[in-house]
């Protein structure tokens, strides 16, 4: 609409008239047909109804317009990282569909849309793109015809089936990039997480999003911290005791409290089991509010988008630290430059900036004992609360003042004998975690602008 206005203004009416017709735009640019518009779920997306595919972006001028604010967030690069990746989606409620409709919007090259399930009434309320024409179309399917109209360069294939020991293989099959494990389902949950773990594809655990309505208490961190989510905490447990899975499998869940559990089934209308379509499915419903499973849809999108292009989302950690503990940690490193060095001319910090380095890039812990992975760091707290009575921001690179992106969160041990012999000692003496250290400042760098 942007476009066509500004050809408007420029005296291009017989132009942007061309370009307002359905189909013209592609002819117009690129001398290609565009896709017939999807209609009663018999329209097929991706290759079959468009010559161009999405790994063309840069040089097909429709579909590089239609991506242009995506193309000035990431880059030219990433885009084509993007086109060229391959994104699998399981369970394609109000998480799912909405997740999969940002990642089609955002120029993912080929998805793979699976769920067994058809869309009904009750869930127009929290569905991406269904309407009441596609009552009793299964969700796959669904989202495949209006992806067709969105993006039919996209690859889209719609897996109308249940994931389990006989379709794990067909849903993982071609090495997908990531996996949106959107699932409410416990025991299918689980056994795609496993699957994708022992394939070593990277995968995101998406949590319950029934029953809730605060947006701002989503949260993105390991599922080991999950605990106060009712879904988040039995998957936690199957891994680890029927499983023994002792890695890291990241989880996107709310803190917040249900405000509302499964409604009581009606014994008027017979026994539960007679109406268990899939066994081992709850029949019992939740209540839900359609903006949350939206809200949780486009987080999950968003985590992938950044992972693909290489810019992960650095996400706060969950964990509580009192402020008075901030200040301590800001009045420790100014003490501890001035013993050192005589002055804390070199301090280039404030407690804002503190804060944000404990919470959100060291996580509250010795950065020696995150190296080792979230599992080893959740032995030395107490639940959600951080102690940081033994612990000092140092200058990593002695050369350097204490900014943002020069200073670690260490014990005290650790920092001593650190100021004492030099990062190129620490290095030598400890490489894996001095890697780890390079690689968190560099993202940091990066995150701040500074390279």
């Amino acid at each position: 609409a942007a476009s066509i206005l500004a050809w408007k203004c420029l005296g291009s009416d017989k132009l942007a008239a061309s370009f307002a017709r359905p189909g013209a735009a592609a002819t117009l640019k690129t001398g290609r047909e565009a896709a017939p518009p999807a209609s009663g779920g018999g329209v097929t997306g991706g290759k079959e109804g468009s010559t161009v595919p999405m790994t063309e972006v840069l040089d097909d001028e429709v579909l590089k317009e239609q991506l242009t604010r995506n193309i000035q967030f990431f880059g030219e690069k990433a885009q084509l990282d993007l086109a060229n990746a391959f994104v699998v989606v399981v369970g394609l409620g109000g998480v799912g569909s909405h997740a999969a409709h940002f990642l089609l919007r955002s120029g993912i090259g080929k998805l793979r849309l699976v769920d067994f399930d058809q869309v009904t009434l009750s869930s127009l309320n929290r569905h991406a793109l269904a309407t009441r024409s596609d009552v009793g179309i299964p969700k796959a399917t669904c989202l495949k015809n209006r992806f067709a109209e969105i993006c039919p360069e996209c690859e889209v294939d719609a897996m109308v089936s249940l994931f389990d020991d006989d379709t794990s293989e067909a849903v993982l099959e071609g090495r997908p990039d990531f996996v949106i494990d959107a699932i409410d389902n416990i025991h299918t949950k689980v056994q795609l997480l496993m699957d994708c773990k022992d394939r070593g594809i990277e995968v995101l655990c998406v949590c319950g999003a029934g029953g809730k309505a605060d947006p701002t208490r989503l949260k993105i961190a390991d599922i080991a911290e999950s605990s106060i989510d009712p879904l988040g905490r039995a998957v936690r447990y199957h891994l680890k005791n029927k499983h023994k899975f002792k890695g890291r499998v990241p989880a996107l869940f709310s803190t917040e409290l249900p405000r509302c559990g499964l409604l009581p089934f009606d014994t008027s209308q017979g026994k539960p089991l007679d109406f268990q379509v899939v066994p081992n499915f709850r029949v019992r419903t939740i209540p839900v509010l359609g903006t949350t499973p939206a809200i949780f849809g486009m987080a999950a999108a968003a985590y992938v988008l950044t992972y693909l292009t290489g810019r992960p989302l650095v996400t706060e950690p969950l964990f509580k630290i009192r402020l008075p503990e901030i200040q301590v940690l800001f009045d420790r490193l100014v003490e501890r430059e001035e013993v050192h060095l005589g002055t804390a001319d070199g301090v280039l910090v404030d407690v804002d900036e503190v804060e944000y380095l404990v919470r959100s890039v060291w996580c509250g812990c010795c950065a020696f004992v995150l190296a080792k992975g979230p599992v080893e760091a959740a032995k030395t707290n107490r639940g959600l609360w951080r102690n940081t009575s033994q612990l000092a921001l140092v200058r990593w690179d002695e050369s350097l003042p204490s900014s943002m992106d020069n200073l670690v969160l260490v014990n005290y041990s650790i920092a001593d004998d650190h100021m004492e012999r030099g990062v190129r000692a620490t290095r030598e003496a400890h490489p894996e975690e001095s890697s780890f250290i390079d690689g968190r400042l560099a993202s940091l760098r990066k995150h701040l602008g500074c390279c």
